[in-house]
């Protein structure tokens, strides 16, 4: 506020108006914008498109379940395989079209190690979409 006055009494009392230039500039500014931009936005070119009716061809990722116990024991869809069998399984399913999810099952007290591993072999693989399986009944 401004405190100034041009009166000889020397009073001063606060002034009560507000500047209303740069308001009025501001909304002349946003007025010209409005106005160049408008015509922009409803400009569309007509085209006539081609019509056909398609039913959508959805294809779904089949999943491995690959199932790891406390010992080590690797289980490829609930069947027991050794180290070596699964490196050639997870080659022969990356190799399928579409590539199948890894759906990872580990016990409880299985190392980090182990999956660590089970993780690096599907990677190096090709198999790269991995996902972890939990029993959300169990959760505390």
């Amino acid at each position: 506020m401004a405190f100034g006055s041009f009166n000889p009494s020397g009073e001063s009392r606060p002034m009560a108006d507000i500047n209303m230039i740069p308001l009025i500039d501001v909304m002349l500014v946003l007025l010209v914008i409005f106005i160049i931009t408008a015509p922009l936005l409803t400009h569309s070119v007509k085209i006539d498109l081609p019509r056909a009716s398609s039913t959508p061809n959805v294809t779904r990722a089949q999943h491995v379940q690959l199932a790891i116990d406390s010992a080590g024991h690797l289980f490829w869809n609930g069947t027991l395989v050794e180290r070596d069998e699964l490196s050639l399984r997870m080659t022969a399913a990356s190799k399928l079209d579409p590539v199948p999810e890894l759906h990872l099952r580990a016990d409880r007290d299985t190392h980090y190690q182990a999956i660590a591993e089970v993780m690096a072999m599907a990677a190096k693989d090709g198999l790269v979409r991995i996902g972890f399986v939990s029993d959300p009944s169990l959760a505390r």
